[in-house]
């Protein structure tokens, strides 16, 4: 028969495995692995909405929004930080509301972007785009908010196929990956961003669809984004699923599972 000290032991027990459970994952989401879940379609078809996937916190160093609830407030600058390659797929601190957010690294410090009638250009060089095909997806609700894709189709009906045009772009440093085109956007041409030193500029490939560098933060955008604000890269997805809960296993996308990222 256990005695009531054997029971304030075994809930001791009890209570330092979970301190110690939750140093360990906060050590690890902090050094090396952060879970990011896909919660908009802004960079589709690369990232899908209801894609899981483990950002790489080793990939550019450490800074101040390395650490949950603000813990390296204390860090200035970077720490053991390299530097991001353009086409990287990056999840970095927005300047201004704080939140995370997850886009493709288009601008180093100095370049300057323009878009012109849907078409990159880098340093007044155009990236090159060639058609490949289309992206159809059910026009339905998508991941835990329940928001509906925008189609280049406008006009279908729940349970239709929303279609957009897919592109293959070539960045100047040999980076291949798709975009998508809606439609004639407002930001399918652009003044010229000149990218300040020790920031970068950002753009979601679902590019009719993408709050990002080519919006100024005042105007609910991105804008330039400081070199302290990148969290880490995106390298693969690990599960992906399209229902509105994770527990809907019949909405599990399998082909996506620990697939790379492009």
């Amino acid at each position: 028969m256990a005695t009531k000290a054997d029971k304030q032991d075994g809930v001791w027990e009890t209570v330092k495995t979970i301190v110690y459970a939750l140093l360990i994952a906060g050590i690890f989401r902090t050094l090396f692995f952060q879970p990011f879940w896909i919660p908009t379609g802004s960079m589709k078809d690369t990232l899908l909405v209801g894609d899981f996937l483990f950002v790489n916190k080793m990939a550019y160093g450490y800074s101040q929004y390395s650490c949950p609830f603000g813990l390296c407030s204390f860090i200035d600058d970077r720490w053991l930080g390299s530097e991001p390659e353009r086409g990287d797929v990056v999840v970095f601190r927005h300047p201004v509301t704080g939140s995370d957010f997850i886009k493709r690294l288009i601008g180093l410090p100095g370049d300057e972007i323009q878009v012109q009638d849907g078409v990159l250009y880098i340093n007044g060089e155009a990236a090159p785009q060639v058609p490949a095909g289309e992206f159809v997806e059910e026009y339905a609700q998508q991941g835990s908010v329940g928001n509906l894709p925008q189609c280049a189709n406008a006009g279908v009906g729940i349970g239709g196929d929303c279609i957009k045009e897919r592109f293959r772009e070539t960045l100047p440093n040999g980076v291949e990956h798709d975009v998508l085109n809606i439609r004639q956007g407002p930001y399918d041409n652009t003044n010229v961003y000149t990218v300040p030193e020790g920031h970068y500029f950002f753009m979601g490939d679902n590019r009719d669809n993408s709050t990002d560098s080519r919006v100024s933060p005042n105007a609910m955008g991105v804008g330039f984004v400081p070199e302290e604000n990148l969290i880490g890269r995106a390298d693969r997805v690990i599960f992906s699923s399209a229902g509105r809960r994770m527990l809907y296993f019949w909405t599990w996308r399998g082909d996506r599972f620990f697939e790379a990222i492009e």
